[in-house]
């Protein structure tokens, strides 16, 4: 199973970018894609899920409002529209997957993902 993170660069605050996570070489159906994002000297963090049999979504307080998950089933593609850049987004922000449907609370957790891309760099500034 490959994931493959697209669509950071250099943006300024109050900017926007939308992110890209395909997904190939799986024979499962994707249950859950999250978004997570590691800044410099920081944790990597939890953003954004989506559970793809019924769509519910979940953000972090820290993006809530600003950015949008969403995902496409007929091309394996789950999407991450951040907007209202700020500098304290930038980050290099990571895609995962999961075959199972879990409850969007536990789509936060980083240890129900069984797939991650390598990240893609958004970096914010002026």
């Amino acid at each position: 199973v490959q994931l493959q993170a697209s669509g950071g660069g250099l943006v300024q605050p109050g900017g926007s970018l939308r992110l890209s996570c395909a997904a190939s070489g799986h024979t499962f159906k994707i249950g859950g894609t999250g978004w997570f994002r590691q800044a410099p000297g920081k944790e990597r963090e939890f953003v954004a899920a989506i559970r793809w049999n019924d769509g519910a979504r979940r953000y972090s307080d820290a993006v809530k409002g600003r950015h949008t998950i969403s995902r496409d089933n007929t091309k394996n593609m789950a999407y991450l529209q951040i907007n209202s850049l700020r500098p304290e987004d930038t980050a290099v922000y990571y895609c995962a997957i999961t075959p199972r449907s879990y409850n969007s609370g536990s789509l936060s957790r980083e240890d129900v993902y069984d797939y991650w891309g390598q990240g893609t760099q958004v970096t914010v500034s002026s």
